[in-house]
């Protein structure tokens, strides 16, 4: 079966996909996977062959103030609408779809009569468990948490209202509103398969059908790769260091995060890593290291503890490798994940990152490292998620849809 993935947003949002889509290609399907320029040798080391999507502009110039942001926002969903329909080549016989790429991708899959699944990172439909997880707000109770939620998908629904037209009168399709769109897709159950653990979120109770928890699809990794020689030599040299890391994001704080970092390692009594990043962290000394891009999959388990920024995939990174963490979260989901694996044991409580100073650091770190409660919840999740397939629910549901 040819099958198109397609994923937009930074790199959590599209390493996951290059583990899932490597599953699939093992077992048989001619994968390829859609995303942004940036991720094509991301994308290539796995497997699947790279398609190109145009890139999100908010990022090339300082956007300020609501309305602004709402309307690059707008205009990059236009531009990605146009970009997705170019990438859909003839003779595509599935699409998996991201929470970003759906409300387009199911427009294509219209016009083209290919079948289409979901593949989400973060759980976007209402419910009463909590409320809509980009908005970081505590949980008001069940019925507040819904409505929330539905208000949620109603502004998305306006995000995307202009690429939704332009797309369709490019398809030679009827004009539907994006909201309508959405509710035919929710009444006819459309598939969502969620990559996430339910160690984290179990499937809410009064989700529709059709909207299923897989668990996690880890980003690919070859079998041969190993940690720099480096990063090896340090590890060696004491005890179990602390990684600190905010991923993509915090660019343009990395000279005030470096110092944080280090006052905090040093208050704490504590080896340190430094991943660079977009904050551009950077520090040396015989008890830090700082490096670039490293496998969570191979550093993470011989860490004392991580201190990140509560992406999802970072987030669960740590908790398969049974590592307490300390979350500081920035935006978007990120208040969300944070909350989710505190309330586990398995992190400290987040610290807000405009709240981030040395001291509050070096206290979460002294507690995450010495109280061994963190470490038992830690290791008892990624009990819990080594029992999970993510990747094997997929192939599953895509058998389904093919008749297999």
């Amino acid at each position: 079966m040819r099958i198109l993935i397609a994923a937009a947003g930074s790199r959590g949002d599209v390493a996951p996909y290059t583990g899932l889509g490597a599953a699939l290609g093992r077992a048989g399907h001619d994968v390829t996977l859609a995303t942004t320029d940036a991720f094509a040798s991301l994308v290539r080391d796995a497997g699947p062959a790279f398609r190109s999507l145009p890139a999100d502009p908010r990022g090339r110039g300082a956007v300020t103030g609501r309305r602004e942001l709402m309307r690059s926002a707008a205009a990059f969903i236009d531009e990605l609408g146009q970009g997705f329909a170019d990438a859909m080549a003839e003779g595509t016989d599935l699409l998996l779809l991201s929470a970003t790429t759906a409300p387009l991708g199911w427009h294509l899959a219209e016009a083209t009569g290919t079948p289409s699944l979901g593949v989400y990172l973060q759980p976007t439909a209402p419910t009463g468990d909590f409320p809509p997880v980009v908005t970081g707000a505590r949980s008001l109770g069940r019925l507040p948490n819904r409505l929330a939620g539905r208000f949620a998908l109603r502004m998305t629904d306006r995000l995307y209202e202009q690429a939704v037209a332009r797309l369709r009168r490019r398809l030679g399709l009827p004009p539907l509103s994006a909201a309508r769109t959405r509710r035919r897709q929710e009444r006819a159950d459309w598939p969502v398969l969620h990559g996430f653990s339910t160690a984290l979120v179990p499937r809410p109770s009064d989700w529709r059908p059709g909207l299923r928890v897989a668990g996690t699809w880890w980003p690919h990794h070859g079998a041969a790769e190993r940690l720099p020689g480096r990063v090896e030599d340090f590890l060696s040299a004491g005890p179990p260091p602390v990684l600190i890391g905010f991923g993509s994001m915090a660019a343009g704080h990395g000279e005030r995060l470096s110092d944080i970092a280090v006052r905090a390692l040093r208050g704490a009594g504590l080896r340190g890593i430094l991943q660079t990043g977009s904050a551009g962290l950077d520090a040396d000394g015989d008890d830090v290291l700082t490096v670039g891009d490293v496998p969570h999959a191979l550093l993470f388990p011989r860490l004392a503890a991580v201190v990140h920024h509560a992406g999802a995939g970072t987030t669960a990174a740590a908790l398969r490798a049974g590592v307490p963490a300390v979350p500081v979260p920035v935006t978007a989901d990120q208040p969300f994940w944070a909350g989710r694996v505190a309330a586990l044991g398995a992190a400290t409580g987040p610290i807000p990152f405009r709240s981030l100073t040395a001291e509050r650091l070096a206290d979460a770190l002294d507690r995450a490292v010495r109280r061994q409660t963190y470490a038992r919840a830690a290791a008892t999740a990624a009990r819990h998620m080594a029992a999970e397939d993510g990747a094997g629910h997929v192939l599953k549901a895509v058998g389904e849809l093919s008749g297999g």
